[in-house]
């Protein structure tokens, strides 16, 4: 996810004024798209593609045009968005969605959001249509979570959880690196697992900030199994310095299959475990590029 958590979720995003370096970002996107979409004899074809995508990839241009950028992720081929629209309230988009056959399995909400109005946020997402509700980080000073975070939060995440399970709804945490700090012989990710009751609380795998965070994607899904529900599917520019911060720049976001991470491996294993739902996330300024490369690795696994 991303430098600032509130964008992680794409539920609230600051609009810019649409500048031509926008409008051109915008342009670009859409012209890759429909290039991906024609057969060789130039008609257009619509492909479904097995993955869906993150919100937040195209967060320079859904505030320009949702409708128009919502015809791109449907024209690479995707089915499945993971966020929201942003400023489009959500009874709107999901409507645009509709429209498109684009469904929303997944939306986010911050931290303090879910303390202080979880039946808002479960009311947005029973409007979008969503069953998983991920939240993408946790309050903390950077680079220093420790156990006190750790406690609080698997105690806020039951709570958090028992309420939207009320609501038929599934909490997931979006594990983000910084909960790799060790303790009691493993980790605070481990400490987060086994203080929170299965029942209302899941974990969705962000492949990219597992690897930045020490932790083996891999390991981490035989290790607690069923307890992944969601993947955000990007990959890691190789020889980069790693922290537990849960920070790095945008530009350390490479196409799949590029960089340091073994793709096929992870989904591999994903599958076994039960994940039915993958997002590519690129954090990148080159969606235009890379995202379409991104595709095109993953369609010839």
């Amino acid at each position: 996810m991303a430098l600032i958590p509130a964008f992680c979720i794409f539920t609230k995003i600051h609009v810019e004024p649409i500048t031509c370096r926008r409008k051109s970002i915008y342009q670009m996107l859409v012209h890759l798209a429909l290039l991906s979409t024609l057969n060789s004899s130039g008609q257009q074809h619509l492909y479904t593609f097995p993955f869906g995508v993150q919100a937040y990839t195209f967060r320079k241009s859904f505030p320009i045009d949702a409708a128009k950028t919502l015809d791109t992720i449907r024209m690479m081929g995707f089915s499945e968005i993971e966020g929201g629209g942003g400023v489009v309230p959500p009874a709107e988009f999901k409507k645009l969605c509709d429209e498109r056959s684009i469904a929303i399995p997944s939306t986010g909400a911050s931290y303090e959001e879910l303390i202080r109005s979880p039946d808002s946020v479960a009311d947005r997402a029973r409007v979008l249509g969503s069953r998983y509700v991920m939240c993408a980080w946790i309050p903390h000073e950077a680079g220093k979570f420790n156990l006190e975070n750790a406690r609080k939060a698997a105690e806020d995440f039951n709570n958090m959880g028992e309420k939207l399970a009320a609501r038929g709804l599934v909490f997931c945490y979006h594990a983000h690196g910084y909960e790799f700090q060790p303790y009691a012989g493993g980790t605070l990710l481990d400490y987060l697992f086994e203080h929170t009751d299965p029942r209302y609380v899941s974990f969705e795998m962000d492949i990219f900030w597992i690897r930045f965070g020490g932790g083996d994607p891999v390991s981490l899904l035989r290790k607690y199994g069923k307890r992944w529900k969601l993947m955000h599917l990007k990959d890691m520019r190789r020889g980069i310095p790693t922290d537990l911060t849960g920070l790095t720049s945008p530009q350390n976001d490479v196409p799949l299959g590029t960089g340091q991470l073994d793709i096929p491996a992870i989904i591999n294993e994903a599958k076994k475990v039960g994940i039915t739902h993958y997002f590519i996330e690129d954090e990148s300024d080159v969606v235009d590029k890379q995202v379409p490369q991104s595709i095109q690795y993953l369609k010839k696994l």
